[in-house]
């Protein structure tokens, strides 16, 4: 069973509660566990329905893909492949912002990360497209979403590294597994955005969780998440708007499904960050890359003082 911890996404703004030396506790509540076996696949519909997220035990329990997907399966299979790989430094400023900083063959890469624990991640490997006779091993669910069979993604990750903190660019609804190794997962709502000091054109926050910096980010300590460790086998679902960051406590990979939002707004908002937001930030880091981040930085501090101040809290 997945340890688990969170937040419910509230519209009022909760008092910081202290972690028994002194810290605010960012992680307080549990996260809802659906086993669709004994509470029906109504249980995991209703999170769909509310928007909120949920550890969902056996959804992939019988997916071939979960028994075939070993790491010697995928190298044999598909080692001659040429992959787009990254590392921590995909969210800095500079050359490598939001893109890969090289390609290697797909054995050299698993052999890298899995065996050697070489830092490299892979992101939205998209098999799809890429290897499309593997939408066969996968499961598609009946819960009133349209999955699409063309945006299947795969995450590879070695143990010890971190995606950070973010919400997905085309605001859709995920469905992720894990397949190889385990991983920590920490959400928040939408609502969360301000207090997580969200840089402008961007869906990337960059507090430190892990040693939350309350001086330097106060309006942090008023922020609510939830936090998860998801097993292989254990899917988590994600409501479109939701932050999220992965930790891999495990070198491994998971599978994600995606559908759209039935709401008009996350759709809306979607599109506007693929094709304004995102190309905007992009020619921003390019043209100005130090000013450009500062600025952004600069935008966050006053989006959670104004957060703070409208709630009473300054």
């Amino acid at each position: 069973m997945a340890s688990v911890a969170a937040n419910s996404a509230n519209t009022t703004t909760p008092a910081p509660i202290d972690d028994g030396a002194g810290a605010p506790r960012l992680f307080a509540t549990e996260l809802p566990m659906v086993c669709l076996e004994s509470d029906g696949l109504e249980a995991l519909q209703r999170h769909i329905a509310l928007h909120t997220p949920a550890l969902i035990t056996d959804y992939a329990a019988k997916a071939p893909a979960l028994q075939r997907w070993t790491p010697e399966f995928l190298g044999a299979q598909y080692g001659h492949k040429l992959v787009r790989v990254y590392d921590g430094s995909f969210g800095d400023p500079g050359k490598n912002y939001m893109d890969s900083i090289a390609s290697m063959p797909f054995a050299e890469f698993l052999n890298e990360t899995l065996g050697a624990g070489r830092d490299l991640r892979m992101f939205l490997y998209n098999i799809g497209r890429q290897l499309p006779e593997l939408l066969d091993d996968v499961v598609f669910p009946d819960v009133g979403l349209r999955f699409s069979r063309r945006f299947v993604y795969t995450f590879f990750g070695c143990r010890g590294s971190t995606t950070p903190l973010h919400y997905d660019i085309d605001m859709g609804h995920v469905l992720h597994t894990a397949i190889h190794g385990r991983r920590r997962v920490r959400l928040f709502a939408p609502d969360q955005s301000s207090a997580l000091y969200q840089h402008p054109f961007t869906v990337r926050s960059y507090v430190n969780l892990d040693q939350p910096d309350f001086a330097e980010y106060p309006a942090l300590a008023y922020a609510r998440g939830y936090e998860a460790v998801i097993e292989p086998g254990q899917t988590l679902f994600m409501p479109s708007g939701y932050w999220h960051e992965f930790h891999y406590l495990d070198a491994g990979y998971g599978l994600s499904l995606r559908a759209s939002s039935p709401r008009l707004q996350d759709r809306a908002r979607g599109a506007a960050n693929l094709l304004a937001f995102s190309p905007i930030d992009r020619l921003g880091n390019k043209i100005a890359t130090d000013r450009w981040f500062r600025w952004k930085r600069r935008q966050a501090h006053a989006h959670a003082r104004a957060y703070m101040n409208k709630r009473g809290l300054l």
